[in-house]
């Protein structure tokens, strides 16, 4: 039998310090998305080594990787979400269903999406933003990538329901041996075995499975507080509401981050294949800071979830304001550095030592760690609507960014500004965003306050 959510945690959730208990559930997210964000940027540095053409199908290949989370973000989000919710109003056996649900339905999807890309890997990669000069180097990184869709797509989901749950730490070891992983096998496959970008690929593949594999295991042996089970899947209609009202924030997020990384790499390439190798480099670079954002703002959402469920609106208000004053700080430091250190951070991965790479890829990379303060209250503001389960206001938000902001902004700053203006739209958006994310954080502390008066 699955065990309930235990009585510790669950008084964690409600009267630890939000100073160490925000924290205690975010580091360790953190850390899962920085291992992945530095196995992504090993993956960069190795396959730099085979050329530029190499690494711009990195570029290419880092959208097919988002493609397929799409469906974990759609489904893991939303049921993450819900069952901190449901585990904060006591309701377990409605927690089990939804993750069993979620889960066994996530992996299927990832099959079908492994099936269809391999038939059309070609016009796939094309699409993707892939120039003829490193199509056939996107097409192999893509082979393997597309063999661990399913297992890609199951360990989003468990991550994040693990993090539901108050099991951080797990879902950081899962994550992180993975990454971990990938960073010895890319070495060897590239270069011992000779494998070359394909070798890339296989090791990415290899450690998603290992990944899964060990993501999975606290369920096989019963050792989480939700259960997961063939037997409990069944589809009820408010699950379903719940989930996708709340996943399509999180899936409309992640493909917006599609879309606009797919246009960034075919306007890049219309200039040059070096002007795409050039963003691959500095996108690669800035999942660094966007992880440690990402990964606070993921250790905050079952916070907020829990104790909205719990009806507990002083810790609600707390817990809001704690992350909204460390998100932006750290924001602006982390920033500042990389403002400081792009120069020599992009000289790393420019092995062809390309003048237009690195003139491209250090701006590209100080514009938008100018603007990451506002990046990072824009997660914050995001993670407490989608937490507390308000899905129009969370849809708001984490489409702004990756959305509706950017994608006029792509086709009117490239073509008044050249590569500078590609290299800008992004932080552009972050920019223009702050006039949505203000007025909906004033809106969440009127919605904690009206909710407190009614009790």
């Amino acid at each position: 039998m699955a065990r309930p959510m235990s009585e510790e945690k669950k008084q964690r959730m409600l009267t630890e310090k939000m100073s160490t208990l925000i924290p205690a559930m975010a580091v360790p997210t953190i850390v899962a998305q920085l291992i992945t964000t530095i196995y992504n940027l090993v993956d960069t540095y190795f396959v730099s080594t085979l050329g530029t053409n190499a690494t711009a199908a990195v570029g290419v290949n880092a959208s097919l990787e988002r493609a397929i989370t799409l469906i974990g973000s759609l489904i893991g989000a939303g049921a993450s979400s819900y069952i901190s919710r449901l585990l904060g109003a006591k309701r377990d056996e409605d927690a089990h269903r939804v993750l069993s649900t979620s889960f066994f339905t996530g992996v299927g999807l990832g099959a079908l999406l492994l099936i269809f890309g391999k038939l059309f890997i070609r016009p796939v990669v094309t699409f993707l933003g892939a120039t003829p000069e490193c199509v056939e180097y996107s097409m192999q990184y893509a082979n393997y990538v597309l063999y661990a869709a399913p297992f890609m797509v199951g360990s989003f989901i468990l991550n994040m329901c693990l993090r539901s749950e108050g099991s951080a730490t797990f879902s950081m070891i899962g994550i992180g041996i993975g990454g971990v992983l990938n960073c010895f096998l890319d070495p060897l496959f590239i270069y011992t075995f000779d494998l070359g970008v394909a070798g890339a690929s296989m090791a990415t593949a290899i450690s998603k499975f290992v990944s899964f594999c060990i993501l999975l295991w606290p369920y096989i042996q019963k050792k989480s507080s939700v259960r997961l089970a063939i037997s409990k899947i069944k589809f009820v209609a408010e699950d379903v509401k719940s989930v996708l009202s709340i996943g399509s924030t999180s899936f409309f997020r992640s493909a917006g981050a599609v879309v606009c990384s797919t246009l960034i790499n075919r306007i890049g390439g219309s200039y040059s294949t070096s002007a795409l190798a050039a963003l691959s480099i500095s996108n690669r670079v800035m999942e660094f800071p966007f992880a440690i954002i990402l990964g606070f703002g993921q250790g905050y959402q079952p916070v907020v979830g829990f104790n909205w469920g719990a009806k507990v609106w002083e810790r609600v208000k707390k817990s809001l304001d704690f992350a909204l004053k460390v998100s932006v700080i750290g924001g602006i430091v982390i920033g500042g550095l990389l403002i400081i250190f792009a120069n020599p951070v992009v000289h790393i991965f420019n092995k062809q030592a390309d003048a237009e790479v690195l003139r491209i890829g250090v701006y590209c990379i100080r514009v938008q760690s100018a603007l990451l303060f506002a990046h990072a209250m824009n997660s914050i503001i995001n993670m407490f609507y989608a937490g507390i389960g308000k899905a129009k206001w969370a849809m708001l938000m984490s489409t702004a960014r990756q959305g509706y902001l950017f994608i006029p902004l792509v086709f009117i700053l490239p073509p008044l500004f050249g590569t500078y203006g590609v290299a800008s739209v992004q932080a552009a958006a972050d920019l223009i965003s702050l006039a949505i994310s203000i007025p909906l954080m004033l809106k969440a502390y009127r919605m904690i306050k009206e909710a407190a008066e009614v009790g």
